[in-house]
């Protein structure tokens, strides 16, 4: 199986490199403009009509094919938002300067040699860390951006064959696994709605009318909670990968998809609850997870998400919720009391393959697990 990575570093761009990620930023909108003026719906087609229109400007022709490429994708996204949102999807425009190339650069010793035009070249030096990961690769493609460069590889990984299951149920507050074995692990993501609420909130006290500040300071701030929230999901998904490789165990996570349209303006609910379940990272952790697998050889499957809270993870009847504010539901069949993010994991993990049972595999311990503490969670409550 084949798993392609990526490494990024930053770099300090010199003339020629700015006015180049400048050309292929007016080439990718120029084809653009002619995918939308003739209604193209494929690149074949697209590289047809803009092949030649793209000779009025002076960088080598291997650029040429990468920014009709780069334009129909796109124009692919453009179509799928226009079919979901009508006329109110926005036209695409390229606004950044940017490059993407995966014929004309070569790797050679510590630098990156980049084609300028006819007989010209570009130099960047890697860094130890970059030359580290892509020893013993091919590198394919090359991304650069004003401030940093992205160099993907491929390698082959062997896939291996799992002997059980790990169901993965995804939480504001928390991630909630469960594994063939009946062990139950908590990852607690507190922090990182601390972290999202806190700069919602001083974003909220800038008062100035002038759109070039708040752009700063929304740049700012922004970057603040993608990198300390993207630190957190980091740990957590490779925790959770590096479990399932030890166990020899897939991954299996419920399709949420489109789990925003619940929290549009208009549905009865409040600024303050819409805005922290909008900011929810959900699929910043299945994407991590993913390719983080994909990387060990781990398959990972997608199971539907209806019922998975609702339904009794061991009986599959319906449940009500305590109105304590605990997140605790109960089913008058088993007559036992269990936890909503425990019994979606299980019925995640069911729906993969695996039926629980009321006292659980023989032999084995259920435990809800923290970050830094273990505290042990009971399988039925009898004081309800």
């Amino acid at each position: 199986m084949q798993a392609v990575k990526a490494v990024r570093q930053n770099y300090h761009p010199t003339e020629e490199v700015l006015s180049l990620l400048e050309d292929f930023r007016c080439m990718v909108n120029d084809c653009i403009r002619i995918g939308l003026k003739e209604n193209l719906t494929s690149m074949k087609s697209l590289s047809v009509k803009a092949y030649r229109q793209l000779s009025a400007y002076d960088v080598p022709t291997c650029y040429r094919l990468t920014a009709i490429s780069r334009a129909a994708g796109i124009l692919r996204n453009y179509r799928k938002e226009l079919k979901k949102r009508g006329r109110s999807a926005k036209v695409p425009y390229v606004t950044r300067p940017s490059l993407t190339d995966c014929y004309g650069f070569r790797v050679v010793h510590r630098l990156v040699r980049l084609p300028i035009r006819n007989g010209e070249y570009a130099f960047i030096v890697l860094n130890d860390h970059t030359l580290c990961t892509i020893s013993g690769h091919t590198p394919r493609s090359l991304t650069l951006t004003a401030n940093g460069l992205s160099i993907s590889y491929s390698k082959e990984i062997a896939e291996i064959d799992p002997v059980g299951s790990i169901g993965i149920d995804r939480n504001l507050d928390n991630v909630t696994t469960a594994d063939s074995n009946g062990n139950i692990l908590r990852h607690d993501l507190s922090r990182a709605t601390e972290i999202r609420a806190r700069c919602r909130e001083t974003k909220s006290h800038f008062k100035r009318n002038d759109a070039r500040v708040r752009r700063v300071l929304y740049g700012k701030y922004g970057r603040i909670q993608r990198n300390r929230v993207g630190w957190i999901l980091h740990n957590v998904s490779a925790s959770i990968v590096r479990r399932a490789k030890e166990k020899r165990f897939g991954i299996v996570m419920e399709n949420i998809r489109g789990i925003r349209r619940l929290y549009r303006k208009g549905n009865g609910q409040g600024n303050e609850y819409r805005s922290r379940l909008n900011s929810w990272s959900f699929y910043e952790l299945q994407r991590q997870i993913e390719y983080k697998a994909k990387c060990e050889g781990i398959p990972v499957a997608f199971v539907a998400a209806r019922g998975t809270s609702a339904n009794c993870s061991i009986c599959g009847s319906k449940t009500t919720e305590y109105p304590n504010g605990r997140r605790t539901l109960y089913c008058p069949r088993c007559d036992i009391s269990i936890d909503r993010d425990v019994n979606a994991a299980r019925n995640i993990l069911a729906k993969g393959g695996v039926r629980f049972t009321p006292d659980g595999p023989p032999g084995t311990t259920e435990a809800m697990k923290g970050n830094e503490t273990t505290t042990p969670i009971l399988r039925a409550m009898a004081g309800r």
